[in-house]
C-alpha cells in the first residue's frame, strides 16, 4: 500500500515530523509512506474560480493516488495548527481529494496528552459536508513528552509506543483494504460529493 503523511505544521523542530519519518522507515516492509510538508504552501484565501495554487494541487494529486493518509498533529491552544487548517480548507474548497480517503490521525506533543484534543478537533473537521474524509474509528495514537521520545537516528525510544503504534498501524492497514474494498464494490459516486456546495443543499431543502 502507498500513503501520503502530512506534517501538521510548520515548525522546523517538529517532533511530529520525527513521528512521521520514524513511521516511513519503521513500516517500510508493510507499506510505501510518502512524508509531505506543509511549510510552503500559501495561505488559504478562497479564490474565486475554486483553482488551488500549484502545491496545493501537488499534494492534492498525490493524495488522491494513494491508499490512505496519514496526518501527524501537533496540538496549538486545543487545537490543531493553522498551517493544517488552511491546507485543509485549500483541500475541501477546491479539488476535494479527501472524499472517501481513508485516513490515519497521531499525534506528538512535549507534555503529557500527546494532542488528544487536537485530534479530537481534527476528526471533527474531516467530517465535514466538503471533506468527508474516512477516519479510522475507536483508534488514536498519541505521543506525550515527544521531546525525549526519539534517539539522534530518529528512532522512538519508548518501547511501549513502538508496540502501540506498530498495533494502530496494523489496524491502519485492515481498515484502508476493507474500506477501499467496499467502497470499490459500492461503487461510491464521489464526483457527487466533490460538487457539494451548501447553496445547493438550501435550494435543495428549501423545495421539499
Amino acid at each position: 500500500m502507498k500513503f501520503v503523511a502530512i506534517v501538521g505544521t510548520n515548525s522546523d523542530r517538529s517532533t511530529n515530523r520525527k513521528l512521521l519519518h520514524f513511521m516511513r522507515t519503521h513500516f517500510a516492509e508493510k507499506a510505501e509512506i510518502e512524508v509531505c510538508e506543509i511549510k510552503s504552501l500559501p495561505a488559504f484565501n478562497e479564490p474565486k474560480d475554486k483553482t488551488p495554487p500549484a502545491a496545493v494541487k501537488e499534494l492534492s494529486d498525490k493524495i488522491l493516488a494513494a491508499d490512505g493518509v496519514i496526518i501527524a498533529t501537533p496540538e496549538y491552544d486545543h487545537s490543531i495548527t493553522a498551517a493544517l487548517k488552511s491546507v485543509i480548507e485549500w483541500l475541501s474548497y477546491t479539488t476535494r481529494p479527501l472524499i472517501n480517503k481513508c485516513v490515519m490521525i497521531v499525534g506528538a506533543s512535549h507534555g503529557m496528552l500527546g494532542s488528544s484534543r487536537a485530534q479530537a478537533h481534527l476528526r471533527q473537521i474531516l467530517d465535514a459536508p466538503e471533506l468527508k474524509a474516512r477516519i479510522m474509528p475507536s483508534s488514536e495514537f498519541l505521543l506525550g513528552q515527544s521531546l525525549q521520545a526519539f534517539d539522534d537516528q530518529g528512532n522512538l525510544i519508548y518501547a511501549d509506543k513502538v508496540k502501540e503504534l506498530d498495533e494502530c498501524f496494523d489496524e491502519f492497514l485492515l481498515f484502508v483494504s476493507i474500506t477501499n474494498q467496499l467502497l470499490k464494490t459500492a461503487k461510491i459516486n464521489t464526483d457527487q460529493n466533490k460538487k457539494f456546495s451548501w447553496k445547493q443543499a438550501a435550494e435543495e431543502g428549501a423545495s421539499l
